[in-house]
């Protein structure tokens, strides 16, 4: 059942426009309503109780005595204090920033999720070869961005040393490491996972863990089952993961793909390191996860202009056309 999210801002455009941005970009249980005076939001909410109520700084006061659950101010100023009626969010940042903190504070308020995301799990799309220089990471970011097209997507890269903050030009204050601490602390539910996502490019991402040691000491079977966790409540319809180098781990996060891209190469060491995994395929498994691998042979990354975005780079270049042919069906395996 969805709840309500009211909206209410002096700027009645803002409150339109923020309200617009929840129900049609954002996967969650609450329907946003955007009221232009204080007269009709304090007449709706008599007779139906917000779950979660957005309000402009200057009628602060004026929220304490309306029927909302969580009530949340809309501050002008970026460094904002909690106020006595509600946390305090800055109103002038992204769509998403501003639904990053809604979440964050409803998550202190509310520890325990009380609403579900009635999704159908997302499409695991893994992204692994055991081969190194064969262009699997920009085949992930090139796949989730022309994906995020036509579906709602979360990128996943569970490499040591991505490079993925220099290559997307964008800063975050929360990355994987942060997720798997609220997994191993048993915390990890779709309203966590909502404060730990960022916007790039019309997909989600989590952003990459900023400490290498904490994917080594992560054991793979534990990355697999919070792959599968995020695939089934994250409320995605499909989720791209860059594996890296899972080494001979590897089975139990490739089991969690759904369908797994493996970039191959055609020199005599990058085949020798080819045979020697399928070697350990066929010895550890029992048929499931060699049936989901499509080798693919990925065209030469063409040099990349200033003026471009290095996603934008990807999806309109040769490896652009490539996925898309891919997805399409008319392009061939390798």
């Amino acid at each position: 059942m969805r709840k309500v999210m009211a909206v209410y801002d002096e700027d009645p455009l803002y409150a339109q426009r923020l309200a617009d941005y929840v129900n049609q970009k954002e996967k969650l249980p609450f329907a946003a309503m955007a009221f232009s005076s204080l007269e009709r939001l304090q007449d709706y909410l008599k007779d139906h109780p917000a779950e979660i109520l957005l309000v402009g700084e200057a009628s602060a006061e004026a929220a304490e005595d309306l029927e909302a659950k969580n009530v949340m101010i809309l501050s002008e100023a970026m460094a904002v204090e909690e106020k006595e009626s509600g946390s305090s969010i800055y109103k002038y940042q992204s769509g998403a920033g501003i639904m990053r903190e809604v979440m964050a504070a409803y998550c202190l308020a509310q520890p325990e999720p009380a609403l579900s995301l009635l999704t159908k799990k997302a499409v695991v799309m893994g992204v692994y070869s055991p081969i190194n220089r064969c262009g699997k990471s920009a085949f992930a970011l090139a796949l989730a961005q022309i994906l995020g097209r036509n579906f709602s997507v979360l990128y996943m890269n569970l490499e040591e040393y991505s490079g993925f903050s220099r290559l997307v030009d964008s800063g975050y204050e929360k990355d994987l490491s942060d997720l798997l601490y609220l997994y191993r602390q048993g915390e990890f539910h779709w309203m966590k996972l909502k404060t730990l996502v960022y916007p790039w490019n019309g997909i989600e991402y989590i952003a990459p863990a900023r400490y290498g040691e904490d994917l080594e000491l992560a054991l793979p079977e534990e990355l697999g089952e919070l792959v599968g966790r995020i695939a089934r409540e994250g409320g995605y319809e499909r989720l791209v993961v860059d594996l890296g180098r899972c080494g001979r781990g590897s089975l139990a996060l490739l089991e969690v793909c759904d369908v797994i891209y493996m970039p191959v190469r055609d020199d005599r060491i990058s085949q020798a390191k080819l045979e020697e995994f399928e070697a350990y395929i066929t010895m550890a498994d029992d048929g499931r996860v060699q049936e989901k691998i499509r080798k693919i042979r990925l065209p030469k990354e063409g040099p990349s202009s200033r003026r471009e975005s290095y996603g934008d780079h990807l999806v309109w270049g040769e490896l652009g056309d490539y996925v898309r042919r891919l997805l399409d069906g008319g392009q061939e395996e390798a």
